[in-house]
């Protein structure tokens, strides 16, 4: 992983190696239909999904991640929407410590989210967390990383990883948009639980994060049976 920093001023730009681009995706997917017949036909189906990128590593992607967590993308938009809105679109740590927790409330984040955000707020005043730096580390690290934060596991780290730096073989098993994809896309009596998925993904390494996005575009596309 090649991350380059170039300090302009008083800012730091960070050139991120961003690998899940959309010639990328065409190029494994094509790859993974040529082994995998399910995913050809799927493919056939919905076509190739967009690249799915979320800007340079930054405490807003957290913020955003938190927000999501057991969401629906349009709920998790509404709500990230009126946190924006909040903050004036300036997302530094200390706008959101600022505000009350009746405020946040309002915004519509629960009591345990709220505690994530705070938490999180205050390992990136710290120092504790870095986020630009998390991109010359390997996936595992990251996951270590980010999993030491109340409030975000291994799907948090996941979702960092696929869409903030773009790692290509990044498989977030755990996920149900993802389990009932493959429930559908491999014709399965049952939804897979996370053994299961990781079986089935196993043949398509090293581009599982190009799988994993194909099959959240699967799943918000193709018609129900």
């Amino acid at each position: 992983m090649v991350t380059r920093y170039a300090v302009t001023g008083s800012s730091v730009e960070t050139a991120l190696n961003f690998q899940l681009t959309r010639r990328h995706l065409e190029t494994a997917l094509d790859e993974i239909a040529s082994r995998d017949r399910h995913i050809a036909k799927a493919l056939e189906q919905v076509g190739y999904p967009d690249e799915r990128r979320r800007g340079e590593p930054s405490y807003e992607h957290f913020l955003r991640i938190i927000v999501g967590q057991q969401l629906s993308v349009k709920a998790a938009s509404t709500i990230f929407g009126r946190v924006e809105a909040a903050v004036q679109g300036d997302f530094r740590p200390e706008r959101v410590l600022a505000m009350s927790d009746s405020e946040l409330r309002a915004l519509g984040l629960s009591r345990q989210k709220i505690g994530y955000a705070r938490g999180l707020s205050e390992a990136v005043m710290e120092g504790s967390l870095v986020p630009a730096a998390l991109a010359d580390l390997p996936d595992d690290v990251v996951v270590e990383k980010i999993t030491r934060l109340k409030g975000f596991g291994r799907w948090s780290a996941e979702m960092f990883l696929l869409f903030s730096l773009g790692r290509p073989d990044v498989w977030p098993a755990d996920d149900l948009a993802i389990q009932a994809g493959l429930h559908r896309i491999k014709n399965l009596r049952a939804r897979p639980d996370r053994k299961r998925a990781d079986a089935i993904a196993r043949p398509w390494r090293p581009y599982r994060g190009a799988a994993a996005i194909f099959i959240w575009h699967y799943y918000s596309k193709a018609p129900m049976p």
